[in-house]
Parts: structure tokens; sequence; C-alpha cells
């Protein structure tokens, strides 16, 4: 993978981890947090949509490897939700 391609896989996964944490209405953290959402959340939607046989549309091919926009936003929305049920406040 080149420099470039590195650069620009990066910013489509912090694009899909904000966005995914948009989604969920909870923000993990920065834009580094951002880019590690969307590269778990990547593997996430990929791995739900393999296992329930769901179809890969959307993607992008960067340095000709594919990254599955939808499902990477569909993954990072359910982690952010998952973390943000996790660290609410429990009232007693």
């Amino acid at each position: 993978m080149t420099l470039t391609g590195l650069i620009i896989l990066l910013v489509v996964a912090a694009l899909c981890g904000i966005a995914g944490q948009l989604l969920a209405g909870y923000s993990l953290g920065g834009l580094v947090i951002s880019v590690v959402v969307g590269f778990a959340g990547a593997w996430l939607g990929v791995w739900i949509a393999r296992t329930f046989d769901l179809p890969r549309f959307i993607t992008m091919d960067i340095d000709g490897r594919s990254f599955p926009i939808v499902w990477s936003v569909a993954g990072s929305a359910l982690l952010a939700a998952a973390v943000g049920l996790l660290r609410r406040p429990r009232s007693s």
C-alpha cells in the first residue's frame, strides 16, 4: 500500500467512524478514536454482513483493496451505541 493510499484509507475510516458515532448519538473521542472506530466498525459490519449473507454495496477501492462504506458506518454505529450504553452512568 502506498502512502497516499494509506492516508486516503485513514480519512475514509475516520469519516465512517464519525458518521457511525453521529448515528449512534454517542461520541467516543476525537479524530484518532474515530479512525479506530471506523476500522473496527468496518470489521464488525463486514462480519455481520457475512454472517447474515447480506450484499456488499457502496464500497470504495483504495489501492486495490475494497473498503465497505455502508458496513463500516453501520458497524461503527453499533460499536458506538454499545459503548455508549455500557459507559452511561447508572441511576440508583
